[in-house]
């Protein structure tokens, strides 16, 4: 660089100290939204931010159906799936073979339970029926083997099925059985919710004033707990049908809920109360074809809420997916009915609430198909996803596990009790934005575990990165990779007698410094940044002041004494920058230093050190502060040429004479740097008129003017002493002053008078 190595230096080497400490830098990952960034396989993601083996999931069968909106299993470990985009119950074997035991001509199972004895209740909509499905009497032929296939399921001729009961109402959300075997049926739009009997005698066992009871549960004294969509009630109503609102939720619909062994109650809510309707009781949309499967209603409106009242369009006929509020909440109401949030989320809704073998209170969500592990003190486990966008029901498996169903696919998963055998974890890519070299890896953790990292100059893995290598944690964490700008890392957990855990990872790399680049200058000429009460000079007195350290400048003032310069500039390290200013005139060869060791990105000086002339400045900016002597770097721009005039124009040969009644006016005016721009007279103080010079155009340094102006009115006759001073007497020729003033181009102003006496010619 051609500017004062001294100057550098001596920058460079104050700032030595502090600059040791920016080579090398940290990608730190310890948090639950850092490690939520990457991809888990098998792994659980802790709100407080660390990684562990999640519980086994595999997927058992997937259905021809879009949506599966219920589950239900019978003693036997087989799973039955109330679906949508076609119509079917399934039944699944714990091995995963599936069968239709009932098709109904609805276009939706909407939800199903199965009571101790193995029949199955099915619920359609819209318009739909509550359908009895149960096994058929032996008619002595062999019924087919159930289809191990994924996608191709027969109809099982071992079921029956029969009306059982018909609501004739809209919509059937929910269902539930009683100890004694009744059932429940929720329903819209008028909100009702049935009592029906073994025998199908039923009744209005509750009328809310709410258009659609969502869900139902019982809890453990055996009253029913239903939950709303409108103003997201959640009652409990005892046998004999008396309702209490345990808690008015923030949220406007119900989603959700679940009961555990001690009677405490959790529900989740979606949607906003103000704002968004209540879903409509008329005017319902005439009967349209079915749409394609994978693009109606929560795959084509991912803002749904619910895969109902106010979330799914399950085809046509069906009350349109209403605008919700994305994000969803769970709440806990103790036995005591003190009710208290326990998590909530922006971008999941929660569709399922269910318990795992130990209890532990499980929420199924989309559209991201996540499942949370929630405990009542707000802790929380991002257990895994699944191949699917929603988690919509959970119901008891076989061995302590637990069925999963997902839409969009509409899949059944079976959750294991116990940890994956393996799971990875590959964390999000990083941009170092520079040319890095990888060092040491830092983890925390415990356990058995295995980690590996991987580079590259592309933002994308697949598009020819290194493989992975393992991180050898014996030889100090090295991470032996190729220099590059982007860097991933993956861990391998593994079970044994300490759970693996790891709680962070922080990747050592150094950047190769580069050097700082100016993008702009800007001289300012008649400008300054008034920073006065805030100044930092460069001594007592000080012709040039530097401000207070801003990112812009303070907004300039003019002041024709006063020139300013700001840059921009950046640094790529996002090192600290520190600037010089150079200056050098038209006609020298050197450049002189004006002021160094700049935090800013401006500078005013007084305009009267630069003489009249033509000038050029360079701002030099270095990245000493933040690296040792021989790696810092610099770079330099200069300024367009500017010019300074400090000095104002020469008024010459000013003459005003009488001619033939008129006041003949002559002068020149003459500037040693810029041409003149303007000129103007005054005659006896009066206002200033504008004058052009001889040729019209003022383009010169040198200028002459020639004008002719009327006579000023004459009434004074005689000179007289008054009050010790000599005034004009009236009926005498007068005298008359006459005043020039010139401007040339930079506003540097002259003036000039004359005077025109009695008899004057």
């Amino acid at each position: 660089m051609k500017k004062s190595i001294l100057v550098l230096s001596a920058l460079i080497l104050l700032n030595a100290q502090c600059a040791l400490a920016e080579g090398t830098r940290l990608w730190k990952q310890s948090s639950f939204d850092d490690f939520e960034k990457g991809t888990a396989k098998g792994v659980a993601i802790t709100s407080e931010g660390a990684l562990e083996l999640a519980p086994a999931f595999k997927a058992v069968y997937t259905t021809p159906s879009t949506y599966i909106w219920s589950i239900a299993a019978d003693g036997e470990g087989n799973v039955f799936a109330a679906a949508g985009a076609p119509a079917r119950v399934y039944r699944i074997t714990p091995d995963g073979r599936a069968s239709v035991v009932f098709a109904p001509p609805e276009l939706e199972v909407q939800t199903l339970v199965v009571d101790t004895s193995g029949v199955l209740y099915a619920a359609t909509s819209p318009d739909g029926k509550v359908y009895k499905v149960e096994r058929s009497a032996k008619n002595g032929k062999k019924a087919p083997e159930p289809s191990t296939s994924e996608g191709k399921t027969d109809l099982d001729p071992n079921f029956t099925s029969s009306v059982f009961f018909d609501p004739k109402t809209k919509y059937i959300w929910d269902l539930a059985l009683d100890a004694k075997g009744q059932l429940y049926v929720a329903t819209g739009d008028q909100g009702q919710i049935f009592r029906v009997d073994r025998k199908g005698a039923s009744s209005v066992f509750f009328k809310s004033d709410e258009a659609h009871i969502r869900v139902l549960a019982f809890d453990t004294k055996g009253d029913l707990i239903a939950g709303s969509d409108g103003s997201g009630l959640i009652y409990r109503i005892s046998p004999a049908g008396e309702a209490f609102v345990l808690y008015s939720a923030p949220k406007k619909e119900i989603t959700a809920l679940a009961v555990d062994a001690a009677g405490d109650i959790y529900a989740a809510g979606v949607g906003e109360k103000r704002g968004f309707p209540v879903p409509p009781t008329a005017n319902v949309p005439q009967p349209q074809p079915s749409p394609p499967p994978g693009r109606a209603g929560i795959a084509s409106n991912p803002m749904a809420s619910s895969p109902g009242a106010a979330g799914f369009n399950v085809g046509a006929n069906v009350a349109p997916p209403l605008p919700a509020a994305p994000g969803s909440e769970v709440y806990q109401i103790a036995p005591d009915g003190s009710p208290k949030r326990i998590w909530s989320s922006r971008d999941d809704i929660v569709y399922a609430l269910g318990f795992d073998d130990q209890g532990r209170l499980l929420a199924g969500s989309g559209n991201r198909a996540r499942i949370y592990s929630i405990e009542s003190t707000g802790d929380y486990v991002d257990l895994l996803q699944a191949s699917a966008t929603q988690v919509t029901a959970f119901t008891k498996g076989p061995n302590n596990g637990l069925y999963v169903a997902t839409s969009n696919l509409g899949k059944i998963f079976l959750l294991g009790p116990q940890p994956d055998s393996e799971g990875s974890y590959e964390s999000d890519v990083f941009d170092a934005r520079i040319f890095s070299r990888w060092g040491r890896l830092e983890v925390q953790g415990v356990g058995n575990y295995d980690l590996y990292t991987r580079s590259g100059n592309v933002d994308n893995p697949d598009r020819n990165w290194s493989p992975w290598k393992k991180v050898d944690m014996a030889n100090n964490g090295l991470s032996d990779v190729p220099a590059a700008r982007f860097i991933q890392w993956k861990a391998v957990l593994h079970p044994g007698r300490t759970a693996a855990r790891i709680d962070a990872v922080n990747v050592n790399y150094r950047p190769n410094n580069v050097a700082p680049v100016i993008d702009e200058v800007v001289v300012q000429v008649g400008v300054r940044y008034n920073v006065t009460s805030q100044a930092k000079t460069s001594g007592e007195g000080s012709p040039i002041t530097a401000g207070p350290h801003f990112e812009a400048p303070p907004s300039p003032v003019r002041d024709r004494d006063a020139i300013s310069a700001r840059w921009s500039a950046h640094d790529d390290n996002d090192d600290d920058l520190v600037y010089s200013v150079y200056y050098r005139g038209d006609n020298e060869n050197q450049w002189k230093l004006l002021k160094d060791k700049i935090s800013d990105k401006y500078l005013t000086w007084d305009a009267g050190l630069f003489p009249d002339g033509g000038y050029t400045i360079e701002v030099v900016a270095s990245d000493a502060p933040s690296h040792s002597p021989d790696e810092a770097l610099s770079d330099e721009k200069e300024s367009s040429r500017f010019e300074v005039d400090n000095t104002p124009p020469r008024i010459e040969n000013l003459n005003a004479a009488r001619e033939s009644g008129e006041m003949h006016i002559t002068f020149r005016a003459a500037d040693n740097f810029s041409p003149i721009k303007r000129a103007e007279y005054s005659v006896d103080a009066g206002d200033w008129h504008f004058i052009e010079p001889v040729g019209l155009l003022s383009d010169n340094r040198i200028e002459n003017y020639d004008f002719s102006i009327p006579m000023p009115g004459e009434t004074a006759t005689a000179s007289q002493t008054v009050d010790g001073k000599q005034r004009a007497k009236s009926g005498l020729p007068a005298e008359h002053v006459v005043v020039v003033r010139v401007y040339d181009r930079f506003d540097n102003m002259s003036a000039a008078k004359t005077v025109l006496r009695q008899g004057s010619k």
